[in-house]
């Protein structure tokens, strides 16, 4: 089926060729201009030069592009046809075609009809060569489209399923600190468990967006921060510090959950003298992010890192070239720090 790219560019092309030819017709000529002249000149060999190119566009690199020799030895037998057709009408209308004035005595003159027929031959190799290069070229762009259109399938796909990862890596994690308040019959797992469900309402429903506020992303860690500190009796020493505009910027969900997870995770997060310590800074262009927490070799287990994992192939993905990564995993301390092109 054409599309509306192929309509628009044969179109164009069989514009051109009119157009050469109504000059052809209003200068090239001499005299006057007779019906059965265009008709012969421009009506015959016009259904025979678009027929060639047509064959060729349609039947020929279709079919037989891909086996060399028979697409070659069919364009040869094409030309050929088709110059041997235009000879025999130059031959037949001999007056029309051929006849030509001797600029120099006035007489009329014939042009030499094997001349004729070689010329013929390089004008059908015109419309082969033309039509060769209309289709190689709306194919290439078509491919392109195509591999395009793949590789955005192909990206969704995968932005998919890693962050169908998300939600039963956290839910996982969280369903495990609840549990341990329910163990230890604390007062707390009622409060715990209406935490959870305000942050998987936010996971599910608002974050199922491309792009959510970062000022709402920001709601959901303290929520998380809110949930993670019904774990400790004391509390969690956690300290956020918020710079910049945050109300007007987007980013994409759940970025940034992964960092403060693995601070609850692998960190102490019930030191007063040495707490969690999360900074972020945001503007119109850049957004800064960074936390840092006590390491704690006692928080260890044997679950991989699909968070932070996850998150770095996110960004390879929806922040190409436009983020910077910098993990600091000294003997006492882990920092993470984020810098993002927004």
């Amino acid at each position: 089926m054409i599309t509306k790219r192929e309509l628009i560019v044969h179109i164009a092309y069989w514009l051109f060729i009119v157009a050469i030819l109504g000059l052809d017709i209003f200068f090239g000529s001499s005299g006057e201009i007779m019906p059965n002249r265009l008709l012969i000149r421009y009506g015959y060999f016009g259904i025979i030069n678009v027929s060639i190119f047509y064959i060729n566009y349609t039947l020929l690199i279709p079919q037989l592009l891909k086996r060399y020799w028979y697409y070659v030895i069919s364009l040869v037998v094409l030309i050929a046809v088709m110059a041997a057709a235009k000879t025999i009408l130059a031959v037949l209308y001999r007056d029309i075609v051929l006849a030509y004035t001797n600029s120099k005595t006035g007489a009329i003159e014939y042009s030499d009809v094997n001349h004729y027929a070689i010329g013929s031959v390089f004008m059908s190799g015109f419309f082969i060569i033309s039509g060769c290069l209309i289709k190689f070229t709306l194919d290439w762009f078509s491919n392109i489209k195509i591999q395009r259109s793949l590789e955005t399938e192909k990206k969704d796909m995968e932005l998919q399923f890693l962050k169908s990862q998300l939600n039963p890596h956290f839910l996982f994690n969280s369903l495990n600190n609840i549990y341990s308040l329910a163990y230890q019959k604390s007062d707390k797992t009622a409060d715990a468990v209406l935490k959870l469900s305000d942050i998987m309402r936010y996971m599910i429903y608002e974050s199922n967006d491309s792009w959510v506020s970062l000022s709402k992303e920001i709601e959901y860690l303290k929520s998380y921060i809110e949930l993670q500190k019904l774990r400790f009796k004391n509390g969690a020493s956690v300290e956020m510090t918020l710079n910049g505009e945050i109300d007007d910027q987007q980013i994409i969900p759940l970025i940034l959950i992964a960092f403060v997870e693995n601070a609850f995770k692998h960190g102490i997060a019930n030191d007063p003298e040495d707490p969690i310590r999360i900074n972020i800074i945001a503007n119109q262009k850049i957004l800064h992010f960074s936390i840092t927490n006590k390491k704690s070799n006692a928080n260890k287990d044997n679950v991989g890192g699909v968070g932070l994992n996850n998150v770095e192939r996110r960004l390879q993905l929806l922040y190409p070239d436009r983020y910077k990564l910098n993990i600091v995993n000294s003997a006492t301390h882990y920092t993470s720090e984020l810098m993002l092109d927004i």
